[in-house]
Protein backbone atom coordinates (compact mmCIF):
# COMPACT_ATOMS: atom_id res chain seq x y z
CA UNK A 1 0.00 0.00 0.00
CA UNK A 2 1.37 3.46 -0.95
CA UNK A 3 1.88 5.64 1.96
CA UNK A 4 0.68 9.14 1.35
CA UNK A 5 3.70 11.81 1.25
CA UNK A 6 3.88 13.78 4.50
CA UNK A 7 2.49 17.30 3.95
CA UNK A 8 5.07 19.59 5.04
CA UNK A 9 3.36 22.45 3.15
CA UNK A 10 0.24 24.61 3.40
CA UNK A 11 -0.33 25.20 -0.12
CA UNK A 12 -3.02 27.92 0.52
CA UNK A 13 -0.80 29.89 2.42
CA UNK A 14 2.06 29.06 -0.95
CA UNK A 15 -0.68 30.10 -3.75
CA UNK A 16 -1.34 33.71 -1.25
CA UNK A 17 2.42 34.63 -0.72
CA UNK A 18 2.89 33.86 -4.94
CA UNK A 19 -0.37 35.73 -5.64
CA UNK A 20 0.62 38.94 -3.28
CA UNK A 21 4.55 38.84 -4.88
CA UNK A 22 3.16 38.67 -8.67
CA UNK A 23 0.62 41.60 -8.10
CA UNK A 24 3.45 43.39 -6.64
CA UNK A 25 6.08 42.86 -9.40
CA UNK A 26 4.59 41.46 -12.04
CA UNK A 27 7.25 38.51 -11.95
CA UNK A 28 10.18 41.03 -12.13
CA UNK A 29 11.80 40.52 -8.48
CA UNK A 30 15.89 39.85 -9.43
CA UNK A 31 15.53 36.59 -8.23
CA UNK A 32 13.10 35.50 -11.29
CA UNK A 33 15.32 37.93 -13.45
CA UNK A 34 18.40 36.28 -12.41
CA UNK A 35 16.62 32.77 -12.86
CA UNK A 36 15.26 33.74 -15.78
CA UNK A 37 18.89 34.66 -17.77
CA UNK A 38 19.79 30.97 -16.37
CA UNK A 39 16.62 29.37 -17.93
CA UNK A 40 17.50 31.08 -21.07
CA UNK A 41 21.32 30.19 -21.04
CA UNK A 42 20.53 26.08 -20.74
CA UNK A 43 18.10 26.41 -23.69
CA UNK A 44 20.70 28.00 -25.94
CA UNK A 45 22.31 24.74 -25.42
CA UNK A 46 19.63 22.76 -27.62
CA UNK A 47 18.89 23.46 -30.97
CA UNK A 48 15.13 22.29 -30.83
CA UNK A 49 12.69 24.43 -31.82
CA UNK A 50 9.38 23.60 -29.24
CA UNK A 51 6.35 23.72 -30.69
CA UNK A 52 4.36 23.91 -26.92
CA UNK A 53 5.39 24.70 -23.67
CA UNK A 54 4.24 24.77 -20.17
CA UNK A 55 5.78 26.77 -17.31
CA UNK A 56 4.64 26.30 -13.93
CA UNK A 57 5.51 28.79 -10.87
CA UNK A 58 7.01 32.62 -10.78
CA UNK A 59 8.50 32.43 -14.18
CA UNK A 60 5.71 32.59 -15.90
CA UNK A 61 5.19 36.15 -14.81
CA UNK A 62 8.24 37.57 -16.32
CA UNK A 63 8.39 38.88 -19.22
CA UNK A 64 12.25 37.71 -19.82
CA UNK A 65 11.62 34.20 -20.08
CA UNK A 66 7.80 34.65 -21.85
CA UNK A 67 10.27 36.36 -24.35
CA UNK A 68 12.25 33.36 -25.26
CA UNK A 69 11.75 32.64 -29.46
CA UNK A 70 11.81 28.86 -28.65
CA UNK A 71 8.94 28.33 -26.86
CA UNK A 72 6.26 28.65 -29.30
CA UNK A 73 2.82 28.43 -27.92
CA UNK A 74 3.36 28.94 -24.42
CA UNK A 75 0.68 27.91 -21.76
CA UNK A 76 1.82 29.85 -18.02
CA UNK A 77 0.54 28.32 -14.37
CA UNK A 78 2.02 30.76 -11.88
CA UNK A 79 0.25 29.24 -9.14
CA UNK A 80 0.27 25.67 -9.90
CA UNK A 81 0.12 22.58 -7.47
CA UNK A 82 3.04 21.10 -9.31
CA UNK A 83 2.05 17.28 -7.45
CA UNK A 84 -1.41 18.24 -8.65
CA UNK A 85 -0.89 19.02 -12.00
CA UNK A 86 -3.73 17.50 -13.98
CA UNK A 87 -2.72 18.08 -16.87
CA UNK A 88 -3.49 15.59 -20.23
CA UNK A 89 -0.70 12.95 -21.05
CA UNK A 90 1.79 13.88 -23.93
CA UNK A 91 0.56 17.23 -24.39
CA UNK A 92 3.83 19.76 -24.10
CA UNK A 93 7.65 19.52 -25.77
CA UNK A 94 8.93 21.81 -23.38
CA UNK A 95 8.59 21.92 -19.38
CA UNK A 96 9.47 24.26 -17.66
CA UNK A 97 9.25 24.65 -13.24
CA UNK A 98 11.35 26.92 -11.59
CA UNK A 99 11.33 28.38 -8.08
CA UNK A 100 8.72 26.48 -6.66
CA UNK A 101 9.87 22.68 -6.53
CA UNK A 102 11.45 23.02 -3.23
CA UNK A 103 7.99 23.65 -1.37
CA UNK A 104 6.26 20.56 -2.86
CA UNK A 105 4.64 18.04 -0.82
CA UNK A 106 5.50 15.19 -3.43
CA UNK A 107 8.47 16.14 -5.42
CA UNK A 108 9.14 12.70 -6.88
CA UNK A 109 5.18 12.96 -7.52
CA UNK A 110 5.33 15.89 -9.11
CA UNK A 111 8.36 15.16 -11.45
CA UNK A 112 6.32 12.08 -12.31
CA UNK A 113 3.50 14.66 -13.43
CA UNK A 114 5.90 16.58 -15.78
CA UNK A 115 7.17 13.61 -17.33
CA UNK A 116 3.67 12.18 -18.29
CA UNK A 117 2.69 15.37 -19.67
CA UNK A 118 5.68 15.66 -21.77
CA UNK A 119 5.45 14.41 -25.34
CA UNK A 120 7.87 11.55 -26.19
CA UNK A 121 11.51 13.10 -26.60
CA UNK A 122 10.30 15.52 -24.69
CA UNK A 123 12.30 18.16 -22.20
CA UNK A 124 12.18 19.55 -18.65
CA UNK A 125 14.13 21.95 -17.33
CA UNK A 126 13.73 22.49 -13.44
CA UNK A 127 14.90 24.46 -10.79
CA UNK A 128 14.92 24.84 -7.28
CA UNK A 129 16.68 26.86 -4.07
CA UNK A 130 18.71 24.15 -2.72
CA UNK A 131 20.87 23.39 0.57
CA UNK A 132 22.66 26.23 1.13
CA UNK A 133 20.50 29.01 0.18
CA UNK A 134 20.11 31.90 2.85
CA UNK A 135 22.88 30.83 4.77
CA UNK A 136 23.63 33.68 6.96
CA UNK A 137 19.32 34.35 7.57
CA UNK A 138 19.38 31.06 9.32
CA UNK A 139 22.50 31.56 11.18
CA UNK A 140 21.34 34.70 12.33
CA UNK A 141 17.97 33.70 13.67
CA UNK A 142 19.79 30.24 15.17
CA UNK A 143 21.39 33.05 17.04
CA UNK A 144 18.52 34.81 18.14
CA UNK A 145 16.21 32.11 19.02
CA UNK A 146 19.20 31.02 21.20
CA UNK A 147 18.27 27.59 23.16
CA UNK A 148 14.64 27.59 21.59
CA UNK A 149 15.30 26.87 18.28
CA UNK A 150 12.32 26.97 15.39
CA UNK A 151 12.31 25.78 12.09
CA UNK A 152 12.15 29.14 10.33
CA UNK A 153 13.43 27.80 6.56
CA UNK A 154 12.08 24.39 5.20
CA UNK A 155 14.33 22.12 4.15
CA UNK A 156 16.05 22.13 1.35
CA UNK A 157 17.38 19.66 -0.95
CA UNK A 158 20.57 18.44 -1.61
CA UNK A 159 22.13 18.42 -5.37
CA UNK A 160 22.63 14.63 -5.09
CA UNK A 161 19.00 14.02 -4.20
CA UNK A 162 17.92 16.21 -6.73
CA UNK A 163 19.72 13.97 -9.50
CA UNK A 164 18.51 10.30 -7.95
CA UNK A 165 15.37 11.68 -7.97
CA UNK A 166 15.35 12.53 -12.13
CA UNK A 167 16.42 9.25 -12.83
CA UNK A 168 14.47 7.70 -10.28
CA UNK A 169 10.87 9.28 -12.04
CA UNK A 170 11.78 8.08 -15.54
CA UNK A 171 13.57 10.53 -17.34
CA UNK A 172 16.58 10.08 -19.62
CA UNK A 173 20.16 12.02 -20.22
CA UNK A 174 19.34 13.36 -16.66
CA UNK A 175 21.44 16.52 -15.56
CA UNK A 176 22.12 18.35 -12.46
CA UNK A 177 24.02 21.01 -11.66
CA UNK A 178 24.28 24.04 -9.72
CA UNK A 179 24.91 28.10 -9.75
CA UNK A 180 24.37 30.84 -7.13
CA UNK A 181 24.24 33.87 -6.39
CA UNK A 182 25.34 36.47 -3.47
CA UNK A 183 23.80 39.57 -2.64
CA UNK A 184 25.07 41.66 0.46
CA UNK A 185 22.17 43.09 2.72
CA UNK A 186 22.96 45.93 5.28
CA UNK A 187 19.82 44.42 7.63
CA UNK A 188 17.86 41.30 7.25
CA UNK A 189 15.06 43.24 7.03
CA UNK A 190 15.94 44.29 3.53
CA UNK A 191 16.44 40.52 2.42
CA UNK A 192 13.11 39.93 3.49
CA UNK A 193 11.47 42.29 1.81
CA UNK A 194 13.22 40.92 -1.54
CA UNK A 195 11.97 37.27 -0.32
CA UNK A 196 8.42 38.95 0.05
CA UNK A 197 8.69 40.39 -3.29
CA UNK A 198 9.81 36.83 -5.21
CA UNK A 199 6.94 35.18 -2.91
CA UNK A 200 9.33 33.27 -0.99
CA UNK A 201 8.07 32.69 2.00
CA UNK A 202 7.31 30.46 5.14
CA UNK A 203 4.49 28.24 3.87
CA UNK A 204 5.10 25.43 6.08
CA UNK A 205 2.19 23.27 7.77
CA UNK A 206 2.82 23.69 11.16
CA UNK A 207 1.70 27.05 13.01
CA UNK A 208 4.81 29.59 12.94
CA UNK A 209 5.85 29.61 17.10
CA UNK A 210 5.46 32.67 18.75
CA UNK A 211 8.83 34.55 18.93
CA UNK A 212 8.09 36.97 21.72
CA UNK A 213 8.28 40.38 22.00
CA UNK A 214 12.07 40.67 22.19
CA UNK A 215 13.06 38.56 18.90
CA UNK A 216 13.09 41.38 16.51
CA UNK A 217 15.98 42.96 18.36
CA UNK A 218 17.90 39.86 19.46
CA UNK A 219 17.51 39.36 15.61
CA UNK A 220 19.29 42.65 15.08
CA UNK A 221 21.81 42.01 17.18
CA UNK A 222 23.07 38.66 15.61
CA UNK A 223 22.72 40.06 12.22
CA UNK A 224 25.15 42.65 13.10
CA UNK A 225 27.29 40.24 14.59
CA UNK A 226 27.52 38.33 10.92
CA UNK A 227 28.45 41.76 9.21
CA UNK A 228 31.69 42.61 7.97
CA UNK A 229 33.64 46.13 7.90
CA UNK A 230 31.56 47.60 5.80
CA UNK A 231 28.15 46.66 8.00
CA UNK A 232 26.92 43.94 5.43
CA UNK A 233 26.31 40.42 5.41
CA UNK A 234 26.79 38.47 2.29
CA UNK A 235 23.33 36.30 1.49
CA UNK A 236 23.60 33.36 -1.13
CA UNK A 237 20.69 32.12 -2.71
CA UNK A 238 22.10 28.43 -4.30
CA UNK A 239 19.83 26.86 -7.43
CA UNK A 240 19.46 23.53 -8.23
CA UNK A 241 19.44 22.85 -11.92
CA UNK A 242 17.79 19.86 -13.51
CA UNK A 243 16.94 18.76 -16.95
CA UNK A 244 15.96 15.11 -18.60
CA UNK A 245 13.98 14.28 -21.55
CA UNK A 246 11.19 12.21 -21.37
CA UNK A 247 11.79 8.45 -23.02
CA UNK A 248 11.32 7.73 -26.82
CA UNK A 249 12.80 5.28 -28.95
CA UNK A 250 15.00 8.24 -30.97
CA UNK A 251 17.17 8.46 -28.06
CA UNK A 252 20.11 7.51 -28.12
CA UNK A 253 21.32 4.30 -25.61
CA UNK A 254 24.24 3.14 -24.00
CA UNK A 255 25.49 -0.32 -25.33
CA UNK A 256 24.74 -3.32 -23.50
CA UNK A 257 27.13 -4.04 -20.54
CA UNK A 258 29.54 -6.86 -21.95
CA UNK A 259 28.49 -6.10 -25.74
CA UNK A 260 32.23 -5.03 -26.45
CA UNK A 261 34.18 -6.94 -29.37
CA UNK A 262 37.86 -5.01 -28.44
CA UNK A 263 39.12 -5.57 -25.55
CA UNK A 264 41.25 -2.74 -23.62
CA UNK A 265 43.94 -4.62 -22.99
CA UNK A 266 44.95 -4.86 -26.54
CA UNK A 267 44.44 -0.99 -27.08
CA UNK A 268 47.22 -0.36 -23.97
CA UNK A 269 50.79 -0.95 -24.89
CA UNK A 270 52.95 -2.81 -22.23
CA UNK A 271 53.49 0.77 -20.57
CA UNK A 272 49.97 1.29 -20.10
CA UNK A 273 49.78 4.30 -22.54
CA UNK A 274 47.54 4.08 -25.53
Amino acid sequence: MQSTPPQLFDYRRRRALRERAIARTAGQSFLWTWLAEEIADRLACTTRQFERTLILGPLAANGDILSEPKLGDVICLPTAEEDQLGQDTQSFDLIIAAGTLDSVNDLPGALVQIRRALKPDGLFLGALFGAGSLGALKRAMMIADADSVRAHVHPQVELRSAADLLARTGFNLQVADRSGLDVRYGDWRSLVRDLRDAGIGNCLASRAPFLGKHYLQRLDLAWAQLADSSGKVAESFEVLHLSGWSPSASQAKPAARGSGQISLVKLLDKSGKL
